[in-house]
């Protein structure tokens, strides 16, 4: 089943009332000074937020501010550098000044059931929305806390924790292993996996070496006028649920025919059926430049590998580079080849050139005619436990850029995948009948 937001809105009318607002600083006494942020690091300075969805019969909710705030405060101290705020570098680049300062945590109260908000793996924007905080008046990520939290509680005895946080300070493993520690500390329980702060780890080699082209930078003339077409339209936003039976017929189409493949994951054969259907659905020109950009964990590709539990952006963005018309008159083979030739290219040159491009030239991933997946399916939020139990769900609470698309673990056995992203309104049409056939 497919929802529009419209439908979504119609279904609730959720209103929260936020209440105190305070700073959380660590617990005990942290390290001062500028903290280094990697290349890696700059080039993802987003604000992610998710929610986590808390219900847990008898014990009710009137200690989770209480609970989970003090929690915060010592997992700080293990994390001091998300108690400060981020500035630039005197190289004009993103760090954190570990000022102590302390997290944004707020109090809020809604006026329904938790129940009543209905799945959120059907994300309502506008809705989820009031289930997290926005700094006032904040101009740039600048003036926004690494980490804003707000605690909702519900008439029903459940309760959401709403997060904000940047993408500078980790990504999606990095940010799993920090909140599961925050549970952890919630629970009264020593951290099974303690941060590795040092970022020096990965400085860039002086002088940079690059040795690989970086098509993740190159820019694409918009030969098709897909811009306009997301400005003068509506823009929707739809999930859509591949049930393991849908993967298996992707992977068989990738596998059987002309130009078939070997083998492939199931990431390669669904980032190649969708960057098919988005492309075809956007009515681009066969001429065209396409590009797809998705992130692979480095952590294990570095040599040697990054310590476990690195504090940081342990990945890296890799591309697929066509045309349109090649994605599109060829089989569904080609484009999950170009998939599986993106991930093989990821190795710790590959890497290490990557950081040494921006280091030489500044440059940010360009987004036009391009789709960047993000993968969420094997990161385990839904396991986070602050002493209510495990979420009765977990997600985001909207997409940070028009081009990104994200995949979501679905269903009580996680081996389904919802994929959920925002398209024009004819477009969306077109890739819901390209994706239902």
């Amino acid at each position: 089943m497919v929802l529009t937001i419209a439908e979504l809105r119609e279904k609730v009318a959720l209103e929260v009332k936020q209440g105190r607002v305070s700073l959380v600083p660590p617990a005990e006494e942290t390290e001062k000074g500028l903290y280094f942020l990697t290349n890696l690091d700059q080039n993802i300075a987003v604000i992610v937020q998710t929610i986590y969805c808390f219900k847990a019969g008898d014990k009710g909710n009137a200690s989770a501010v209480a609970v989970i705030k003090e929690a915060l405060a010592k997992v700080l101290v293990h994390y001091y550098p998300l108690a400060g705020r981020l500035t630039i570098s005197l190289e004009g680049k993103l760090i954190v000044d570990c000022t102590g300062e302390g997290a944004v945590f707020v109090e809020a109260e809604a006026d329904c059931e938790m129940d009543d908000i209905g799945d959120i793996g059907k994300p309502d924007p506008a809705t989820l929305g009031k289930l997290v905080y926005n700094v006032p008046g904040a101009k740039n990520i600048l003036e926004i806390p690494p980490v804003v939290a707000q605690v909702t509680k519900f008439s029903c005895g459940g309760f959401i924790l709403g997060l904000s946080m940047n993408h500078c300070m980790f990504d999606g493993l990095g940010a799993m292993e920090f909140v599961n520690s925050w549970g952890e500390t919630a629970r009264g329980l020593p951290l099974s996996v303690p941060p590795f702060i040092d970022r020096t780890i990965l400085r860039p080699r002086d002088p940079p070496a690059i040795s690989f082209p970086h098509h993740e930078f190159a820019e694409i003339e918009d030969v098709s006028e897909s811009a306009a077409l997301y400005e003068k339209e509506e823009m929707l936003y739809r999930s859509f649920c591949f049930d393991a039976y849908k993967l298996e017929a992707a992977k068989r189409r990738a596998t059987e025919g002309d130009g078939a493949l070997d083998k492939c994951t199931t990431f390669e054969a669904l980032a190649g059926l969708v960057w098919r259907a988005r492309t075809q659905a956007l009515g681009m020109r066969s001429g065209q430049r396409t590009k797809l950009l998705f992130a692979v964990d480095g952590r294990q590709r570095f040599e040697p590998p990054l310590p476990k539990g690195y504090f940081g952006n342990g990945i890296v963005l890799t591309n697929a580079l066509c045309t349109a018309g090649e994605l599109l008159e060829r089989p569904l083979a080609f484009s999950v080849g170009l998939v599986q030739g993106a991930v093989r290219m990821v190795t710790d040159e590959y890497m290490r050139s990557a950081m040494d491009y921006f280091e030489a030239t500044r440059a940010r991933p360009s987004l036009t005619a391009t789709l960047l997946v993000t993968t969420w399916s094997r990161l385990s939020f839904h396991t986070t436990d602050f002493g209510w139990g495990e979420p009765v769900q977990s997600g985001p609470v909207a997409l940070p850029e028009k081009e990104v698309i994200l995949f979501l673990a679905h269903g009580k056995e996680r081996k389904s995948i919802n994929v959920l992203l925002g398209l024009p309104s004819s477009a969306m049409e077109r890739f819901q009948q390209l994706c239902s056939s």
